[in-house]
C-alpha cells in the first residue's frame, strides 16, 4: 500500500510568553484579584511551561491488556470518559432498569441569565417529560443545554474535524479534549457521551435559529461524530498520529456505530422560517447514526405566535393547544417505539443490509 502524504503548510499557531500572559491573566480582570498577584503571576508561569513543552495529559498510565499497544500510556481523563461510557452501555443493555429517554433541551435561552426569561422550548419538554414518567417502567434524563449560557463552567468544545484526516483519528469518546497545555478544560461532553449510550430514546426539543440549530447543539451534534464510526482503541494510533491513522483507515475500517438502534423523536419549533428545515438535518442526522424514527407523530416542526411579537410568544404557545397536545404526542410515539423495540419489534428494515459506502 502506498504512503499517502500528510498534508501541511498553515501558519504557526504558536503564541510568545507576553501574548500567553496576556491572555491567561485576562481571566483574572476582576479587581478582587488584585491582591492574589504574585500567586496569580506564579500559577501563569506555570502555565507557560506546560503550554511550551505540549502537556496534553498530564496524567496518564498504561493502558493495558485491552488495548493494541497494551504499554501506551494513555490519559487518565480519557479512560475516565471510556469507563463512563461502558457503564452506561451495560444500564442500556440492562433488563431489570427502566426504559431511558433523554430529553435534550435546544434553546440557549435561560431566565437564569440575561434574556432573564424561560424558553418556550423548556416548557414543551417539561410537557413531554411529564408524559414519558407517567408510563409505568420509564424515566427520564434532562439534558438542558441551556446550561450552556447560564452555569460557570459549562461549555462544549469546538470538534477538530479529525475524522476528515482519517476516521480511526477520531476516537470513541473524543480524545481531543481535554487538552490540558491550551487551557482546553472543563468539556461538557465526556459527561453527554454517557447520556446518549444509556439512553433507549432520544427526544430533541429545539427552536431554529437562523434557519439553524442553536448554537449549542450544534456543538453537541458535532462531538458526537465519534459515535458514528469513531476508534474506540487510541493506542491504534498512537494517540494522534495522523499517519498511524491514515494507514489503519486503508487497512479497511469498519465504521462502528456506537449508538444504533435506539429510537428518537424531534419537536422544531420556529415564529417565523426554518423549523422545516432543522427538523429535516435532526432527522436525516440521526438516522446517519443508524437511530430510529419513531413514527411521523415523533418527527415535528411548527410555527408558535407566526411573524407575532416575541413579547408575546410565551402567550401564543399558551393558546396553541394542538402543538402543546402534538408534543405529547411525540413523547407518546417515542414512548411506544422503545416498547417495541425492547419486545424485538422495533427494528430497521435494512439493519441485516451491507453497508457498500460506510461513512
Amino acid at each position: 500500500m502506498a504512503r499517502i502524504k500528510l498534508r501541511k503548510g498553515m501558519p504557526s499557531v504558536a503564541l510568545t510568553k507576553a501574548e500567553f500572559t496576556r491572555r491567561a491573566r485576562e481571566r483574572f480582570f476582576d479587581p478582587a484579584f488584585a491582591h492574589l498577584k504574585g500567586e496569580i503571576d506564579k500559577i501563569i508561569e506555570t502555565a507557560w511551561d506546560g503550554y511550551r513543552e505540549g502537556r496534553k495529559a498530564p496524567l496518564t498510565k498504561p493502558a493495558g491488556p485491552r488495548y493494541a499497544d497494551p504499554d501506551y500510556a494513555l490519559s487518565v481523563d480519557w479512560s475516565k470518559a471510556r469507563d463512563s461510557i461502558a457503564q452506561a452501555e451495560r444500564r442500556h443493555k440492562s433488563r431489570g432498569d427502566k426504559s431511558r429517554i433523554l430529553l435534550i433541551n435546544g434553546s440557549s435561552r435561560s431566565d437564569q441569565t440575561c434574556p432573564g426569561e424561560m424558553s418556550k422550548t423548556f416548557r414543551l419538554v417539561e410537557m413531554a417529560q411529564r408524559v414519558i414518567e407517567h408510563e409505568r417502567g420509564f424515566e427520564t434524563e434532562l439534558l438542558d443545554l441551556s446550561l450552556l449560557t447560564s452555569q460557570y463552567g459549562r461549555q462544549i468544545l469546538p470538534c477538530k474535524s479529525c475524522v476528515s484526516t482519517a476516521m480511526p483519528l477520531c476516537h470513541w469518546p473524543c480524545s481531543c479534549y481535554p487538552n490540558h497545555s491550551l487551557g482546553q478544560v472543563n468539556d461538557w461532553m465526556n459527561e453527554i457521551y454517557p447520556m446518549w449510550a444509556a439512553a433507549h430514546g432520544v427526544m430533541i426539543v429545539t427552536p431554529v435559529n437562523w434557519y439553524q440549530a442553536p448554537s449549542g447543539l450544534k456543538s453537541m451534534i458535532d462531538r458526537l461524530v465519534c459515535a458514528d464510526g469513531g476508534n474506540p482503541d487510541p493506542t491504534s494510533t498512537g494517540g494522534k498520529d495522523p499517519a498511524k491513522a491514515k494507514a489503519l483507515e486503508m487497512k479497511g475500517w469498519d465504521y462502528p456505530r456506537h449508538l444504533a438502534g435506539r429510537a428518537f423523536a424531534v419537536v422544531v419549533h420556529g415564529d417565523t422560517a426554518g423549523t422545516e428545515v432543522l427538523r429535516r438535518i435532526l432527522s436525516d442526522w440521526l438516522t446517519d447514526m443508524g437511530l430510529i424514527g419513531a413514527g411521523h407523530a415523533a418527527e415535528l416542526d411548527r410555527y408558535v405566535g407566526y411573524y407575532g411579537p416575541y413579547a408575546t410568544s410565551h402567550d401564543a404557545l399558551d393558546a396553541d393547544t394542538p402543538f402543546q397536545e402534538e408534543v405529547r404526542n411525540a413523547a407518546r410515539a417515542l414512548v411506544a417505539a422503545v416498547k417495541l423495540q425492547q419486545k424485538g419489534r422495533m427494528v430497521a428494515a435494512d439493519a441485516g443490509l451491507r453497508d457498500p459506502r460506510p461513512k
